[in-house]
């Protein structure tokens, strides 16, 4: 079994795998705050933060460039050759996390206490730092599996992997006092490193079995610098201002003169709303996962017709996906956080940061596809330059309006970078902005959520919404027959790979 599907397929099953895995962290998350309560999870989040960033510096953009070399070739059809682009990938990889494991390891003391201002951190740190090697090589198996199609193989393989970090970590916090949060970060820690073994294992083990074929060396190494050097230097700033802007939040919100427990505040923003709130984006992620390769092999033979008809596309699919999913998050905000979480300020948050979901949606497969297309550097530049932005307004909004003021940051840093990614976008695809369409969608949306809002009950409420959004879009030309002729084509048993 070659595990390879069509492109629509793929993008399905992802989607399926990743609503899956999603649900999963959104259930562990409900169970985490109830059993480490809101502060515990602003704690994690800091050590999640520092994680990520040790993660960043040790993959040092390897994941992205195993997906778009392999892609090149495989598009080339020389499949004889990725023996040896994943040998230099690996060899570029081991040497980059090591180093930063050895480094992680040893500071942790120091980054436990200047830097996330609780010693409770180190164990987590430490545990991290000593499985660091094996993460980052998972990500060059996964860019692999996912340039060469292989989705069902992969998706199977990351259903085992957060299975078992979740199943690990659930047992792990049941033998440990509730009020450990040193124990409880050092569990949920743990668990995901033993899934990051397991995936590992499994990935590369199916490599072997179905790759045999291996061509006469040919030179990567200058190719793999290229194209992961800049690519690291630029997520390495980036991550390192993501990561500053995350430390920074409790200790600026602490000067907020009604902030109540800052970590607790920051906790439930982190923590309980943006996981409910980027849930609808599994699909999303599942498509730019399938898009990277995929453009990148339209790239590699020149096929702008094709890149052009995805880019149309697939923008203006997500679009009205977005304005669906903030719009019913908006209307039953209340319900849902009050099943979910025991805070009732989750759902305040929730209904605010629910505008900016369309938008976030959108950028998701503008970065995407400006990957794929090779553009990687514009896109992380534009993503440094937010992030600056995004520190700097923290620093002078959290000490005078509290979390509003990181709405304010946040809402401002993102449009910024979407706005920008959208217009290099439209440059490098030679396509024309067409305002039409985003005009009367985001019109239809609005007066069709804040008509349901009269409604009573979030079953009616979210019934009135979506009939009414997609009649008005209907009305406003926003979706034509044609529109509807292509989901009917798309959803066909032997729908061609054109058609996406």
């Amino acid at each position: 079994m070659s595990g390879k599907l069509p492109i629509v397929y793929s993008t399905f099953v992802l989607t399926a795998v990743n609503l899956l895995l999603r649900f999963c962290s959104a259930s562990f998350q409900v169970y985490l705050s109830s059993t480490i309560g809101a502060a515990g999870i602003g704690l994690l989040h800091l050590v999640l933060s520092v994680c990520g960033l040790a993660l960043t510096i040790g993959i040092a953009g390897i994941r992205t460039t195993a997906m778009y070399i392999s892609a090149e070739q495989l598009g080339r059809k020389e499949h004889s050759t990725i023996h040896w682009v994943l040998s230099g990938c690996f060899t570029y990889c081991l040497l980059c996390s090591v180093c930063t494991c050895l480094v992680l390891y040893g500071l942790s003391p120091y980054i436990a206490q200047h830097w996330i201002g609780n010693m409770d951190a180190v164990p987590a740190l430490r545990t991290f730092a000593a499985f660091l090697p094996i993460t980052c090589l998972c990500g060059v198996m996964t860019g692999y599996f996912l340039a060469a199609n292989r989705i069902a193989i992969l998706a199977c393989v990351e259903v085992a992997e957060q299975l078992l970090a979740i199943g690990l970590t659930v047992c792990l916090l049941l033998t440990i006092p509730q009020s450990d949060t040193a124990a409880a970060c050092q569990a949920v820690v743990f668990g995901n490193c033993i899934g990051s073994v397991l995936t590992l294992a499994l990935l590369y083990f199916l490599h072997l079995k179905m790759d045999t074929k291996t061509s006469r060396r040919i030179p990567v190494s200058r190719r793999i610098c290229t194209t992961a050097v800049p690519l690291a230097l630029a997520d390495d700033l980036k991550a390192g201002i993501s990561s500053l802007e995350h430390l920074m939040i409790p200790n600026r919100l602490a000067l907020y003169p009604l902030a109540g427990d800052p970590l607790a505040a920051f906790g439930i923003v982190a923590g309980m709303v943006f996981p409910v709130m980027m849930f609808p984006a599994a699909i999303l992620y599942a498509l730019v996962d399938i898009l990277i390769p995929e453009f990148a092999r339209c790239a590699a033979v020149d096929s702008r017709e094709r890149i052009q008809y995805l880019m149309h596309r697939n923008l203006r699919v997500t679009l009205l996906y977005g304005l669906i999913c903030g719009g019913s998050l908006f209307l039953i905000a209340q319900p849902l956080c009050q099943w979910l979480y025991p805070n009732v300020d989750a759902a305040v948050y929730l209904r605010m940061f629910s505008f900016l979901v369309p938008m976030l949606y959108c950028d998701i497969i503008t970065d995407g596809i400006t990957k794929g297309l090779g553009e990687q550097r514009a896109c992380v530049r534009y993503n440094i330059l937010s992030n600056i932005l995004d520190v700097g307004m923290l620093f002078v909004l959290l000490p005078k309006f509290g979390m509003q003021g990181y709405f304010i940051s946040f809402s401002v840093a993102h449009l910024l970078n979407f706005v920008l990614s959208f217009r290099h976008l439209l440059k490098i695809g030679q396509i024309k902005a067409n305002f039409y369409y985003p005009c009367f969608a985001v019109s239809a949306c609005l007066i069709a959520g804040f008509s349901a809002n009269l409604f009573t009950g979030p079953v009616r409420k979210l019934a009135a919404f979506l009939g009414l959004f997609f009649s008005l879009c209907y009305f406003f030309g926003v979706i034509t027959a044609v529109d509807l002729q292509w989901l009917r084509n798309l959803l066909k048993p032997k729908t061609p790979l054109s058609s996406l």
